[in-house]
């Protein structure tokens, strides 16, 4: 594929574009990765600005799609899998969950971050057991088991949609090394049990709980989550670590390079439009030169650059030379 050529059968594009996708639009499931669950579950209407502040406001449409994206992306969809995004810090991994999701209309990202001590559970529910043992002891009439059940992201991605949901699980590298391994059943049967829920079954099918989007609640029957449709899954790494065979044989890939010159020049266009005032294509040659000197550098540190320029405050002589030096610090620990 071409730059810029575009399948007929993609669902995305990646060129930025907002869109509104129907159930009619998605392609259909393999037949292994059909999922039933039932009921109706809702979403919020908007982000809150969350997507424009992510991949930039009403000019955040890419001239030239990255034709390597676009068939990872829509083949992750086809095939209901997750999508393992790699690359060097600031390559623009994770905010490739918000251009996904603003592009195919499918409202907020769910962002898992993962830390060292980040587990399964985490990402699936937390069930406040203290607040519980409490309001029943106050005699609290109004207050139910469902008001101590939080939905996580990955746990809120998995209700039954009309629509998948966007999931970022973000740098996957940096949690704990049986963590890939404990996603796996749930990548694979698409749903979950709520054992405080299955155990209250007897005493009532249906709960309504709190989900990661602010304000929302779900209905969980019989203690089961199971998704309808497989939620778009993007998983990032830093490349700190290498994850076990089997989670591997389950994800697609998806190296994201360093950005060039045109793409860092269509990274500043979003975000600052023509930076008048400002000599962008001298600032970006400088920038590309320091990252050849020093190793891996973000975009995000060129993007600082020229805030500061456009800011009025600072003028091309020696400071700013040493500023730049000191805002454009390498990233990796050898570097330098």
């Amino acid at each position: 594929m071409s730059d810029g050529q575009v399948h007929s059968g993609n669902v995305y594009h990646g060129t930025g574009d907002v869109a509104q996708t129907s159930v009619a639009d998605l392609p259909p499931p393999p037949p292994w990765r059909t999922f039933t669950g039932r009921g109706a579950t809702s979403r919020p209407a908007d982000d809150g600005g969350e997507g424009d502040r992510r991949v930039g406001g009403v000019r955040a449409v890419r001239r030239t799609p990255h034709p390597n994206e676009v068939a990872m992306v829509n083949a992750a969809i086809r095939l209901r899998r997750p999508l393992l995004v790699t690359g060097a810090p600031g390559t623009g991994k994770s905010s490739l969950a918000y251009l996904v999701a603003r592009e195919l209309g499918l409202g907020p990202v769910l962002r898992w971050p993962i830390t060292s001590r980040t587990t399964l559970k985490d990402g699936l529910y937390l069930y406040d057991a203290i607040a519980r043992v409490q309001a029943v002891g106050a005699n609290d009439p109004d207050s139910g088991i469902g008001d101590y059940i939080h939905l996580g992201p990955l746990g809120t991605a998995l209700l039954p949609y009309d629509l998948p949901r966007v999931l970022l699980i973000d740098e996957l590298d940096k949690g704990d090394i049986d963590l890939p391994n404990d996603l796996l059943n749930t990548f694979e049967e698409g749903e979950y049990e709520i054992p405080e829920l299955v155990r209250y079954a007897k005493h009532r099918a249906e709960v309504e709980v709190l989900t990661a989007d602010r304000g929302h609640t779900a209905t969980v029957q019989h203690g089961i989550v199971r998704c309808r449709e497989f939620p778009v899954v993007i998983i990032t790494s830093n490349g700190e670590r290498e994850f076990p065979p089997a989670f591997l044989r389950r994800c697609l890939r998806l190296h994201v390079r360093q950005p060039g010159r045109e793409q860092l020049g269509e990274m500043v266009a979003v975000h600052f439009g023509d930076a008048h005032g400002v000599d962008v294509a001298r600032l970006i040659a400088d920038f590309l030169a320091h990252r050849s000197d020093v190793g891996t550098v973000s975009a995000d540190q060129l993007l600082n650059a020229v805030h500061l320029a456009t800011s009025g405050a600072y003028q091309p002589d020696e400071d700013w030379a040493e500023l730049l030096k000191a805002i454009w610090h390498p990233l990796s620990a050898e570097a330098g």
